[in-house]
């Protein structure tokens, strides 16, 4: 697969044979469909394409790859998707007009009194951006991901897919990392789909460095995922960034869009583009 190409060209997200990193691209009808519910059937190509979206968000189109990232998971418009720690939404604006009507979108979210005040302040932002959104998105479900206070993702094998992009980090330094991946595998019907997006470390990178860089080493990751039960069943380059060197003075941080040092060798970290990422599919044994 060619690494660094915007993918804006129209990608029917069905459940694609993908080995040996590489995805099956399928050009969808440009006609829109309705589905039996009376939905209309939207693209991926046409939702990245909406309005809702800023022109800062669609420029990072070019590096998160958004298209081939959830064809590669597998994504599809009848499927309740579980996202992990969305953040800001960028990807829920995406998921939630795509899965509209058809499907279901599921958010887990730190509750409104998370003793975590970044995290009650971005969780309230969140919903903020939910009901502003409301015509756009639809119901978007809410569950608890606060850790390690609150882990409450829903009811066992409930979901089709639980996709979680550049959070690992975050939880290996809230020490509940194996916890998120067993609610995770509880919550996943036999059969589903657990789509990991992670900063990717150098490999052999010593542990202790995931807390002051958000690199994590791919093979550990991929160890710690499959102790939870998953199977590791494809990995795709479809995120990886050659000109990322790993080895920045404020480690992820120092990149676009954070530039943690301010204009300290802000071109620099400009023309090497967001982090190099691993893209890892596993799924739940049925």
């Amino acid at each position: 697969m060619t690494r660094w190409v915007l993918s804006m060209v129209a990608l029917a997200v069905a459940s694609a044979s993908c080995t040996n990193g590489s995805t099956t691209t399928n050009t969808p009808t440009t006609t829109p469909a309705t589905s039996a519910g009376g939905a209309e059937a939207r693209s991926l190509a046409s939702v990245l394409a909406m309005p809702h979206r800023s022109e800062a968000n669609r420029a990072r189109d070019a590096f998160r790859h958004p298209a081939e990232t959830l064809e590669f998971f597998g994504v599809q418009p009848t499927m309740t998707v579980l996202e992990l720690s969305p953040g800001g939404g960028w990807y829920t604006e995406i998921l939630a007009p795509y899965l509209r009507g058809r499907g279901q979108l599921v958010a887990a979210v730190p509750p409104t009194d998370s003793s975590n005040e970044f995290r009650r302040n971005m969780g309230t932002a969140f919903r903020q951006q939910l009901a502003e959104r409301a015509a756009v998105y639809g119901d978007v479900r809410l569950v608890a991901l606060d850790p390690p206070a609150t882990i409450e993702l829903g009811a066992d094998a409930s979901v089709d897919a639980v996709l979680t992009f550049r959070n690992l980090h975050n939880w290996y330094k809230d020490e509940r990392l194996e916890q998120v991946f067993a609610a995770a595998f509880r919550v996943l019907k036999p059969g589903g789909v657990f789509g990991v997006v992670e900063h990717r470390a150098v490999a052999d990178t010593p542990l202790e460095r995931i807390n002051t860089t958000g690199y994590v080493p791919q093979a550990w990751a991929i160890e710690r995922i499959v102790a939870a039960g998953f199977v590791l069943e494809a990995q795709s380059e479809i995120n990886a960034n050659p000109r990322d060197t790993r080895d920045h003075p404020n480690g992820v941080w120092s990149l676009p869009p954070t530039y943690r040092g301010g204009e300290t060798d802000r071109a620099r970290f400009a023309a090497i583009g967001e982090s190099d990422r691993m893209t890892l599919r596993f799924r739940k044994p049925r």
